[in-house]
């Protein structure tokens, strides 16, 4: 017989190469269990952070992106820019609203249209087409770097607020905080300038008064301090309302399309065709436009009440008719009645809705572009 040892020795061999015996699939489990699954938990973790993280876009593209879909949207809707901020004031309230409105929801939504049209048709008429963008200047001037500031702000607040205090995940409450700073930071910014458009596109006197922006300017520091750059910033904050719903209520509505697209075509798309891209696209940019009708329609008054505050002084005094946030509002309602809060809705409303969808639209394609 064999030695037993060379015996013992290929029993032992024989142990130990009969898990790699069996099928392709059983020797694949069994074969060094333990780095197998250690390799396949390192692969499934994987895969769940590729579905999970969305590619990041460098800080400056949101930047450059927010600056110019805030121009093109302010250029296209520019006419009806100037039409709102006439049926806020007071001094072209008598002109404009001569029509008495029907109680009838359907017959006065249709009379503001219908009223909106007509001052755009009497502004091109009495003062030429170049009324129609009054303002646009210092409009493009202030949008650029508001949007600029107010995309890379929330970008920089959602990132470092859910890193910090998140573990890197987002929530609704940092959409909020995020929302509040980016609309405080572009508020101050950016007041001075707006209140220059406003001054521009309440004047009456075709240019007799205001030359141009820098004209406007120099006439403001002068005769009325340079303080005066700043009349309205206090309901530009409450404004600021405004646009953290609109981010809070955008981000909740993205999300759902988003969740849509990866139940339809998975996390990578890779079966998406162009159009299931240009109908996501859509879906996204008419998301911001809704999100920005809801939020419009419960902030409006203070939209009034800061073109109001932005007014030229009273020329029979020389003083401003409104002085303050508080005391604007309850002069506004004592004398106009609480309706007047809603002066200019319709033409805002038919600005800011399809604005918001171009220039979300536009940041979108801007993105994609430089990235």
């Amino acid at each position: 017989m064999g030695n037993p040892d060379k015996l013992e020795e290929l029993e032992r061999q024989m142990e130990q190469s009969f898990p790699y015996l069996a099928s392709d699939e059983q020797s694949s489990t069994n074969r060094n269990a333990q780095t197998l699954s250690d390799f396949e938990g390192s692969i499934q973790e994987t895969q769940i952070k590729n579905q999970v993280e969305v590619p990041q876009t460098k800080k400056w593209v949101h930047f450059v992106a927010g600056g110019i879909g805030g121009m093109v949207g302010a250029v296209i809707t520019c006419p009806l820019d100037v039409v709102k901020t006439r049926l806020q004031s007071d001094a072209y309230q008598s002109l404009y609203n001569k029509s008495p409105k029907s109680t009838n929801p359907l017959i006065k939504a249709a009379q503001h249209f219908k009223e909106t049209g007509s001052v755009i048709h009497q502004l091109y008429a009495t003062e030429g087409s170049r009324a129609l963008f009054k303002g646009l200047g210092p409009n493009l001037v202030g949008v650029i770097p508001a949007r600029s500031i107010n995309f890379f702000t929330y970008g920089t607040t959602k990132e470092l607020v859910s890193s910090h205090f998140n573990d890197g995940h987002e929530a609704t409450w940092i959409h909020l905080v995020s929302g509040i700073n980016a609309g405080f930071v572009t508020s101050t910014a950016t007041n001075p300038i707006w209140l220059i458009k406003t001054r521009l596109q309440l004047d009456k006197t075709k240019g007799r008064h205001y030359k141009n922006s820098w004209d406007c300017f120099k006439h403001i520091i002068k005769y009325e301090g340079f303080r005066s750059l700043y009349k309205g910033l206090s309901a530009s904050y409450l404004g600021g309302v405004e646009s953290t719903l609109q981010w809070v209520l955008y981000e909740q509505m993205k999300s759902f399309i988003n969740k849509r697209s990866i139940e339809a075509h998975g996390a990578h798309g890779a079966t998406k065709t162009t159009k299931d891209h240009i109908l996501e696209w859509s879906a996204r940019s008419g998301a911001a436009g809704a999100a920005k009708f809801v939020a419009s329609l419960i902030t409006y008054p203070h939209e009034v009440v800061r073109t109001r505050l932005r007014q030229a002084p009273l020329e029979s005094t020389g003083k401003p008719k409104y002085t303050g946030l508080v005391q604007c509002f309850k002069l506004v309602v004592k004398e106009e009645g609480l309706v007047s809060m809603y002066g200019g809705l319709t033409p805002h409303l038919l600005r800011t809705v399809p604005n918001s969808i171009i220039m979300f639209g536009t940041w979108e394609i801007v993105v994609r572009l430089l990235s």
